[in-house]
C-alpha cells in the first residue's frame, strides 16, 4: 500500500506535463477529475470523421445464409454503419462526433461532421440496418457491445435541441426499437454473465443500457436490467482481479461489474458489496498500468482502450466514497494516470487503434 501511495503521489507531475504538451485535457487543481479541451476535441474528432465513411479494411463478422448475401459489400450489408473497420466502432464513432458537437459547437470540424452524418444516418439507411437483425442467425449479432453503443448513440441524441440532431434521432428510432426488443427478449434468458474483458462483457453492456433506460425514462427496461444484474452479480465475492489483464482486454471485468453495481445499489448496499468483491490488494493491482508492446497488433492495442475504461470505472468508483476516504484520492489519481498514459497513443498511425480508441478517450474524458 505504501509503495502504491508513493507511486501515485508522482502521477500528477507526469500528468500535468503530458497535458501541457498535448493540450488535449486539463487536470483539476484538486486532482478530482479532468476536462477535455477544445483543441483536444478537435484533435480526437479527426479520427472517426475520416473513417465513418471508410469502407475498407473491414471486419463484417457476417454469417452467410446463402451465396447471394455472402458476396455483399459492407456498404450493402450496413449502409449506415459500414465504416471504421467494424459496425460497433462505426456506431460509437458517430456517438463521439455527436458528443463533441454538443460540447463544442464552435469545433472547426463541425460542418464536416454534420455533412458526414447526414449521409450515414438517414431513414433509408437505418431501415436497412433494422432488416439485418431479422435475417436468420442474426438475432444475437453484436450482442451486447454493439447494442450498448447503439443505445448510447440514441441517448446522446435524445433531448438535443438541434435541427440535425432531431432528424438523426428520428431516423434512428426503428433501430433503437429493434435493439430494445432484442435485449428485452434476451435478459430473462441470460442465466450467466459474460466476464471477459472484450466485446461480449455483460456488465459493460448493462451499464450503457441502464443509462439509456433512465435517460429515456423507460421504466420497464430499467427494471428488467436491474433485476438481471442483481440475479447474476449480487452474490459475487472475491473477484479474481489479480488475474487481470488478459492480453487482449479493453475492459476490466471486475471494474466493469463494480461500475454496474454502484448504479443499482444504495450507497450502503454498494459499500458492503464492494468490500466483499475486491479482496486484499485487488484495486492496488488494477492501478498498475498495462504494457502495450505492439500498437500495430489489433489485439494488443486493446490494452490502450483498457487504460481508458479503467479510468472511467475508477472515477465512478471514487464517486461512491467519502472525501475523507484515502481510497478515493488513490482511485482518482490512478484514473488520471491511466488516461494520461494512453491519450498520446490514440493517434498511433495504426488503423488497428485509430478506428476506435478516440471514442474510448472521449467517453473517459466526458463521462
Amino acid at each position: 500500500m505504501k509503495a502504491l501511495i508513493i507511486s501515485l503521489s508522482t502521477v500528477l507531475l507526469s500528468t500535468k506535463s503530458i497535458a501541457q504538451i498535448n493540450e488535449m485535457f486539463v487536470v483539476k487543481k484538486d486532482s478530482s477529475g479532468f476536462e477535455l479541451t477544445l483543441k483536444g476535441a478537435s484533435h480526437l474528432a479527426t479520427l472517426p470523421l475520416k473513417c465513418i465513411q471508410q469502407e475498407f479494411p473491414n471486419k463484417t463478422n457476417h454469417t452467410s445464409n446463402s451465396s447471394s448475401d455472402h458476396v455483399l459489400l459492407p456498404t450493402l450489408l450496413h449502409p449506415a454503419f459500414y465504416g471504421c473497420f467494424d459496425w460497433h466502432s462505426s456506431v460509437h464513432g458517430h456517438w463521439m462526433l455527436i458528443k463533441l458537437l454538443k460540447l463544442f459547437p464552435e469545433l472547426q470540424e463541425a460542418n464536416a461532421i454534420r455533412k458526414g452524418i447526414n449521409k450515414t444516418i438517414t431513414i433509408e439507411n437505418i431501415l436497412e440496418e433494422v432488416k439485418y437483425f431479422d435475417i436468420p442467425l442474426a438475432k444475437s449479432w453484436e450482442r451486447t457491445y454493439g447494442w450498448a453503443w447503439l443505445l448510447k448513440l440514441d441517448e446522446e441524441l435524445m433531448n438535443w435541441d438541434d435541427m440535425d440532431g432531431k432528424r438523426w434521432h428520428a431516423a434512428l428510432q426503428p433501430l433503437t426499437k429493434k435493439v430494445l426488443e432484442l435485449w428485452m427478449n434476451f435478459l430473462p434468458k441470460q442465466t450467466y454473465p459474460n466476464r471477459t474483458g472484450v466485446h461480449p462483457n455483460t456488465a459493460f453492456g448493462l451499464v450503457f443500457a441502464l443509462d439509456y433506460a433512465r435517460t429515456a425514462k423507460h421504466s420497464v427496461f430499467e427494471k428488467a436490467i436491474i433485476e438481471s444484474a442483481k440475479n447474476i452479480y449480487m452474490k459475487d465475492k472475491n473477484a479474481p482481479a489479480l488475474w487481470e489483464p488478459n492480453g487482449a482486454d479493453f475492459l476490466s471485468p471486475s471494474l466493469e461489474e463494480a461500475d454496474l453495481m454502484r448504479r443499482i445499489l444504495t450507497p450502503s448496499e454498494f459499500a458492503v458489496w464492494r468490500r466483499n468483491f475486491f479482496p486484499g490488494n485487488s484495486l492496488q493491482h488494477l492501478a498498475i498500468l498495462p504494457v502495450v508492446s505492439d500498437r500495430n497488433d489489433l489485439q494488443i492495442v486493446h490494452l490502450d482502450g483498457l487504460c481508458f475504461s479503467r479510468s472511467w470505472c475508477m472515477k465512478g468508483l471514487a464517486s461512491t466514497l467519502s472525501s475523507k476516504d484515502p481510497l478515493k484520492k488513490q482511485l482518482l489519481r490512478s484514473a488520471i494516470n491511466h488516461l494520461s498514459t494512453a491519450l498520446p497513443h490514440v493517434v498511433s498511425g495504426s488503423y488497428g487503434g485509430e478506428h476506435w480508441l478516440a471514442s474510448f478517450a472521449v467517453y473517459a474524458l466526458t463521462n
